[in-house]
């Protein structure tokens, strides 16, 4: 019979915690459940792990999470006595910010490609999210030494953001599921070799990696609606760092605001205003009104969820007044992730009211960033933006109204592979399940549409 040895690193660190193993096994639960996994653990599967047992399957990740959250470091497989030598080296790339950020993006890269899936189930890290509030100094300038033997021009950026611009018009209306695995080749064969490459001047390298930054950025945007979390971030994490190499104004606080919304739409306020606040900061007075505004109201957003409702209030309000100003006609090519600036800022305005509970404000500002996008594009945020406020709607006891903006989000929905429209719908069906059984009309048929886009043959 064979005899474990205790591991005495994870005992340390659960002591260390304070958390009883009961609190422990639920913890683990909840970042499991974050990232699409249904776990049983409970207290004596804690009990097994401290007397040598290693966790099956991701559940190791999961618990060095839950450890990191409630310890407010980041913690490793290795620190908890769990890591083979190849785990070890997986958890933690894209989780610093490195000399290079192509170093830390490209075991990433070959991860995707490869299909392996350390990416897919890692989990949302609230000690990497506070990494770039310590790094808002400028990076030190790297060798621009050749590697490849080209030299780039403005011609080869050009090409660089048409390319990235053409994969966010598919993103956006087919889904983060499309074309992930050729962003992925195009960014390693052809965007990494030109960001270590020659450039004729000093500002052209700055732009290229701008757009490099974008790209990668656009890669965690695809990880984010495929429910991937901990990708997510990573990529989020290297954009930034490209977008701070750069030295091109407001861009690595744009990134900081994506952070700052990522983390509020997982529930995880820890950083979420500090990052939203800097990022600010690091635009305000360096670019245009209308972009500014897309600072001010993630901003906005982070003082309600904070509970600082006059603020929050003032700070939209500020938003609105810059946007009427000027509409982002000028927005630079990094600021332009999401469309046109307007449906942004009123999409996102619309969750300031919705966390200070006024509904009605809610629902036609969501309708307003819906109206403000282009016909026939950004068909995913388009219809999730209409889901949002027909949510609003419901809450107000309008559900004929609700059922007919739910209508169109599903008109928008067909031909889109993505996690969160599909979460969106069944969600509805929850939404809607106590007016389906008073036999509601609107309620019975939208349902049926509803089950049938959530068959694997009616799904788009």
């Amino acid at each position: 019979m064979t005899t474990r040895t205790p591991n005495r690193r994870l005992r340390n660190l659960v002591a260390e915690s304070g958390l009883t193993y009961a609190a422990l096994a639920a913890a683990v639960r909840t970042v499991a459940a974050e990232c699409g996994v249904a776990l049983r653990t409970n207290k004596s599967a804690v009990e097994h792990w401290l007397a040598g047992a290693v966790p099956q399957g991701d559940t190791g990740r999961f618990l060095a999470v839950a450890l990191s959250r409630q310890l407010d470091r980041l913690l490793t497989l290795h620190d908890l006595g769990l890591a083979g030598p190849d785990e070890a080296q997986d958890e933690a790339v894209g989780l610093s910010l490195g000399a290079d950020p192509i170093d830390a993006l490209l075991p990433m890269w070959r991860g995707e490609l490869d299909r392996r899936t350390f990416l897919s189930t890692s989990a949302y890290s609230v000690a990497a999210a506070a990494l770039p509030l310590s790094h808002v100094r400028e990076i030190a300038d790297r060798t621009a030494a050749a590697r490849t033997g080209r030299t780039a021009g403005m011609a080869e950026v050009a090409a660089v953001r048409d390319m990235i611009t053409a994969f966010s018009e598919m993103d956006e209306r087919h889904g983060g599921a499309h074309g992930r695995s050729a962003l992925v080749t195009y960014l390693r064969d052809d965007v990494a070799p030109l960001c270590r490459g020659r450039f004729r001047t000093e500002e052209i390298r700055r732009q290229m990696l701008s757009a490099a930054a974008r790209g990668v950025h656009l890669l965690g945007w695809k990880s984010y609606d495929a429910g991937e979390q901990g990708a997510a971030q990573r990529y989020y994490l290297q954009s930034y760092a490209l977008a701070a190499e750069s030295e091109i104004r407001g861009h690595d606080g744009f990134v900081m605001r994506t952070m700052a919304m990522q983390g509020l739409k997982l529930r995880r306020p820890e950083h979420c205003q500090g990052l939203a606040e800097t990022g600010l900061n690091r635009a305000k007075g360096r670019v245009d009104a209308g972009t500014e505004a897309l600072f001010r109201i993630v901003h906005a957003h982070t003082l309600a969820k904070g509970g600082q409702t006059h603020a929050a209030l003032a700070e939209a309000e500020r938003a609105r007044v810059m946007l009427a100003a000027q509409p982002g006609d000028d927005a630079p090519f990094w600021a332009l992730s999401w469309g046109p600036p307007a449906a942004s800022i009123y999409s996102r305005g619309a969750k300031v009211y919705e966390t200070i509970g006024d509904h009605r404000a809610a629902a036609e500002q969501y309708a307003r960033a819906a109206a403000a996008r282009p016909a026939g594009t950004y068909a995913r945020i388009v219809a999730l933006d209409l889901v949002a406020g027909a949510e609003m709607q419901l809450k107000r006891g309008r559900i004929e109204q609700a059922c007919a903006t739910w209508g169109r989000a599903m008109d928008h929905m067909d031909g889109v592979r993505s996690v969160r429209t599909r979460k969106a719908v069944v969600r509805m069906r929850a939404d809607l399940a106590r007016y389906r059984a008073r036999g509601v009309r609107c309620v019975a048929e939208l349902d049926e549409r509803a089950a049938g886009f959530l068959t694997p043959s009616g799904e788009g």
